[in-house]
């Protein structure tokens, strides 16, 4: 008798697309598994990543605005899930693999720094590897995840989540999918996040992306998703219309020159080098103090490869009370 993992399996034959990756004809797992009665292998990569420590933190961490004053402003956490939505959305019109695209959108951003793209650029300064979120994203999985033994992921997955900013060629249409998902999710979600601080309004924002794209958050990104869908149905790349392709790209060049690299958003990030440096020297210098699940992998990968993994992983508000507990006076902190 099928399982139901198999009877899934039988499905997705009929489903999906020949340009989908279908659950049975993955690559499989670094390390060999028995299969799920129920779940196909994917589906267990999306139950992995969301039970995982990594996904849990991205709650408290910084999308754009370092601590900003109101209870409704994206989290990288609120992005993942923002991208797992809109990415799902063009999967399922598509006849691609739901599953495996969730499970690359839900894993995307696990290496990301604390506090934003500052965290990002100031740990690639202080570490002589450099620093990138999306191979960190993978080291995440692959290694921190579960005291050292990573959470062994298929192989789809695991380049999805690696090729998530910068594409290769060869990669799933479902690791594309999600490759775009993220920048409609992010320059919509940003923008409408700055709207709401006060640092734009949409009369701001360029001409061509109101014209082309919408007058609304919701217009905008429906207006994209149903260009992709239509461009892309029942052919072997994921891709937009000239149009909307040059209205993304501009309402892309946009946010970075008035939000990501604006000062009044952007201000505090001088400090975030600072923090994040007092708390990397530090540890290089005490690595006894280091937990020991990060203590145990130094031997293998380094010590400086493994302070970059414990920092990387904070959350804003742990790496704060961090550098407060080392570097602040105990009768200066705040009661």
């Amino acid at each position: 008798m099928s399982t139901i993992r198999e009877k899934r399996e039988e499905l997705e034959e009929l489903m999906l697309s020949p340009h989908a990756i279908a659950s049975k004809n993955s690559k499989g797992r670094l390390r060999p598994e028995a299969e799920c009665p129920i779940r196909t292998c994917f589906q267990r990569d999306i139950d992995r990543i969301s039970y995982s420590k990594a996904f849990r933190r991205l709650k408290h961490k910084t999308q754009v605005f370092l601590h900003p004053d109101g209870d409704h402003y994206r989290t990288r956490l609120t992005h993942t899930l923002e991208v797992s939505r809109i990415a799902r959305t063009i999967a399922r019109a598509l006849r691609l693999n739901e599953d495996l695209t969730e499970a690359i959108a839900l894993g995307h951003d696990l290496g990301h720094t604390p506090f934003g793209h500052a965290g990002e650029r100031a740990l690639g300064e202080l570490y002589s590897g450099g620093f990138r979120h999306y191979d960190q994203s993978l080291r995440v999985v692959d290694r921190l995840e579960k005291g050292g033994l990573g959470l062994n992921l298929c192989e789809e997955t695991r380049t999805g989540i690696q090729h998530h900013t910068v594409g290769h060629q060869g990669d799933p249409l479902e690791a594309s999918i999600v490759r775009i998902a993220d920048r409609v999710a992010y320059i919509n979600h940003d923008a409408d996040d700055a709207i709401r601080a006060g640092l734009l309004t949409e009369d701001h924002l360029p001409q061509e992306v109101r014209e082309i794209l919408g007058q609304s958050l919701t217009e905008r990104i429906n207006s994209i998703v149903l260009d992709i869908i239509e461009q892309s149905e029942d052919q072997p790349a994921i891709r937009m219309s000239p149009p909307v392709d040059s209205a993304v790209t501009t309402f892309r060049d946009f946010m970075f020159a008035s939000v990501y690299y604006n000062p009044t958003a952007k201000g505090e990030e001088a400090k975030v080098k600072d923090v994040l440096g007092n708390i990397f020297d530090y540890y290089i210098k005490h690595p006894a103090k280091l937990p020991e699940d990060y203590r145990r992998l130094i031997e293998e990968d380094g010590l400086e490869r493994v302070v970059v993994d414990y920092v990387s992983g904070m959350t804003d508000k742990f790496a704060m009370d961090t550098y407060t507990d080392l570097f602040i006076p105990a009768s200066w902190h705040l009661r």
